[in-house]
This record gives C-alpha cells, structure tokens and sequence, in this order.
C-alpha cells in the first residue's frame, strides 16, 4: 500500500469463515480479534506447511475446503500479500474464502518473512517473490489432493503484481488475479510516490549504503514500513490498516520492518513490464478508490491471454480485510471456476 491512497474509513470484517487448525481456532495463531471467527460448522481447516525454495524454505498455511474428502482432486491457488505482509493476513483471508468456495489454498510467508527462512529479514525482492510462488506451485502439484494442471495464483496489493512476474515464468500456472494490485512502473510511479527524481534517487543511494554495510558487518538497518505521519518509514500515508492493532497491525507475526537495503528491488519492481509477457488468463480487481487505478487498467490492456477487468468501487484496505473481500472473492473464484475446471 503506498502514500497515494485516499483515507480509510474505519471497518471490520467479521469472516464468519468457520477457520480452524485442527481444533484450535485461527484466532489463536496471530488473527486480529476482529476477524476471529467461532462457526466450526464451516469446516474448513488449516495446516502448516513447508518446501524448499533453492537453498532456504517457505512455511504456509494450508486451507483444506469445507467438503475436504481424501482421494479426491482439487483446483488450488497459492496466495500472496501486501510489501511486508506474513501469511496471517490477507492471504490467510482469502485462503480461507478460496477453502470456502470448494479450493486448496495456500497463504505463503515468502523468504525473508514470517516463519519462511531467508538470511536478511524484511528483505524485500520481488524476483525472490516470484521464485516463492512458482516453488508453491510445485509443492501444490506435488499433493495428491490438488489437480496438477488446476493451480492459480493470487495476489493482494503488491502480490497483484508479483504474481504477474511468476505467471510470466511458469507456464504451470492456470490461471491468475490481482486484487487492489500495487501494480508500479517504475519510469512513472518512483517519481510520483517518492517525492520526484531526486526522493528516488536518495532512497536507492541509501540502499546502496546499506547493503554495503550488511555485506561487511552484518548489520541489517531498517525503517518502519508504514506510518500514517514519520517519514522516515518506507511508505507514508492514511496506513490505517497497519497501524490499527484489531487488523493488520494487531497480527503477531507481522513486523512493521523495512530492510533499507531493499530500496533498490523494491524501486525496480515492475508489473507493467511483465504484464506483456503474461499469456495466462488473467484478472484484474480493482478501483478508483485502490493504490494506482491508472496502472491497473493499463497492465490489463498490455495482458495477452484471456482477461477480465472487475472494476467496482471500495478503498483500497477494503479489499485486505474489509467489505470488499467476498466481492472480491467471488469474482476470483468465478475466474478460476472458468480455467482451472
């Protein structure tokens, strides 16, 4: 989420998923109380998991549908969050709304967060990013219960456009969506969202600073990553979401870090460039009200395979865990109804 967002209304967004670990409730395992759930008639279920992504690994948590029965195939989506997210958040969010609508789903910490490995915490690579969701679609094909030619992915805010970089990749991938997608290019959006050439030129300086000091100490500096007013943090703007401890900002597992280091993969990140290259169908949801609707509708005329464009109303946080998401939900489960049959 970045600073060009307009101002968030104040919401909660009771699930009323019916989620559980075995049977503990998800509330339990770093859900903000607000969107803790208590119906165990739903049924779906959730477990952890992990798979190796060349030489680190990435845990996530598994949501199994509510008619879950062994010997049977199903369609899949892995699933990524915003910059910094871990998979307790939106991702878990969603994943528990896909294991409503009758998908394995799979929320992912990728490298460098959450309980995922990766050295420097709170790195920010959108390359890694990509590699971590082509890796969660062979450990979804490699189950029994998951139909190998039947994997989506998903992605929320900045994962909207990192899965347009996998989707690119890996022709495994069946279909995709972009939710309120941070979708940035960087020749157009650096300059608006960091203060001109000269904001984005001493955000990379200072990367580079920091990753030559993390190369010869060890010392991994870092910035908040988001705050409603200190400019020091990476991203500055209405961060209610974030800084609200009953939603985002109350997940345990989440940690308000930026790496510096990051500046530079994080500047270069850049959607519109893979969105050429993406022939898989795709879709796009988003809204005047989200992070960079410009951009939206522009990666969705640079798509080549079959696409679709839901454009609806909401702000932006709306779709992360507010009255947006079973909307949002149901127009991904459509698509993927449609090509991962």
């Amino acid at each position: 989420m970045t600073s060009s967002a307009v101002s968030h209304s104040r919401r909660r967004f009771l699930q009323g998923t019916g989620v559980f670990l075995g049977s503990i409730p998800m509330m339990g395992f770093g859900m903000p109380a607000s969107t803790g759930t208590s119906s165990a008639s739903a049924g779906v279920s959730v477990q952890k998991v992990r798979f190796t992504v060349g030489d680190s690994f990435v845990v996530g948590n598994l949501y199994l549908p509510a008619d879950y029965m062994g010997g049977r195939r199903y369609p899949a989506a892995a699933i990524g969050g915003s910059l910094t997210a871990v998979k307790e958040m939106m991702g878990g969010i969603y994943a528990a709304e896909m294991a409503r609508r009758g998908y394995v789903a799979l929320s992912i910490d990728y490298r460098h967060y959450g309980e995922s490995g990766g050295v420097a915490r709170q790195y920010e690579d959108p390359e890694t990013k990509a590699d971590d969701l082509v890796a969660a679609v062979t450990y979804l094909a490699s189950r029994e219960d998951v139909r190998p030619d039947g994997i989506g992915l998903l992605g929320i805010c900045t994962s909207g456009g990192t899965v347009l970089y996998a989707a690119a990749r890996d022709a495994r991938v069946a279909a995709v969506a972009s939710v309120a997608g941070h979708l940035s290019e960087p020749a157009v959006t650096n300059p608006m969202l960091y203060g001109g050439r000269e904001g984005v030129e001493q955000r990379r300086a200072a990367g580079r600073a920091a990753r030559a000091e993390y190369e010869r100490t060890g010392e991994n500096r870092m910035v908040l990553a988001y705050h409603d007013t200190d400019q020091s943090a990476s991203h500055v703007g209405p961060m209610e979401y974030y800084m609200d401890k009953s939603r985002g900002g109350g997940v345990r597992e989440w940690k308000n870090s930026f790496a510096v280091m990051s500046w530079e993969p994080w500047l270069d990140f850049d959607p519109i460039s893979e969105a050429a290259r993406v022939t898989t169908p795709a879709l796009i949801v988003h809204s005047d009200g989200c992070a960079l609707p410009d951009q939206a509708r522009k990666v969705h005329d640079l798509l080549q395979g079959p696409k679709t464009l839901r454009w609806t109303d909401g702000l932006h946080f709306d779709f992360y865990d507010g009255a947006k998401v079973p909307e949002a939900a149901d127009a991904v489960a459509q698509h993927f109804e449609r090509y991962l049959a």
